[in-house]
């Protein structure tokens, strides 16, 4: 059985990352984490383009963009969407993951989910802390493994027509014998 992996070496790999400003006290955050992750792993600062849009509604439409673009080897997607006493909460959230996940599809990039949708601001500002688990630098890994590990399966996606395999022809079957 052949397996495939992904690595954490992203020396030569591109990045684009759109950030919601809403809850911008969060997302500057998970911001500043994922670029620092990609960077601790070898991608240089030329390499990262960052996108602001108004709120995590907005995200997926201007990543499958950047996507499309084939300029990048993945996208991030930060934001931050906290439950209020609204059903606000539950159409955004329901929303930008959907956007999200149909963007990644659509553009055949990896597109990484890293939009944090907490009960309580607290929850919020604790997945953005720097000093613990911060869903940006996460982000930021997942994206580094699902680039590499594209790139990997992408080898020889196409193949030159001189490297076809032969075909293996099947054998005529011949038709039956009449018994006398």
């Amino acid at each position: 059985m052949k397996q495939h992996k992904g690595s954490q070496d992203a020396m030569g790999l591109r990045f684009g990352i759109v950030v919601a400003r809403f809850n911008k006290f969060v997302t500057s955050k998970l911001l500043s984490s994922c670029v620092d992750g990609l960077t601790s792993h070898g991608v240089k600062a030329d390499d990262i383009e960052a996108v602001r849009v108004p709120g995590a509604f907005e995200i997926p439409l201007v990543a499958r963009t950047m996507a499309r673009t084939k300029r990048f080897d993945a996208v991030i997607c930060l934001g931050a969407v906290i439950q209020g006493d609204t059903p606000h909460f539950d159409y955004i959230s329901a929303e930008a993951s959907r956007g999200i996940g149909q963007a990644a599809l659509d553009a055949d990039v990896p597109i990484i989910f890293g939009v944090l949708t907490t009960h309580t601001i607290a929850q919020a500002i604790e997945r953005s802390d720097p000093t613990k688990f911060n869903r940006g630098g996460e982000a930021a890994k997942s994206a580094i493994e699902m680039a590499t590990v594209m790139r990997l399966l992408r080898v020889g996606e196409e193949i030159p027509p001189s490297a076809e395999v032969p075909r293996v022809r099947k054998a005529k079957k011949r038709a039956p014998r009449e018994r006398k």
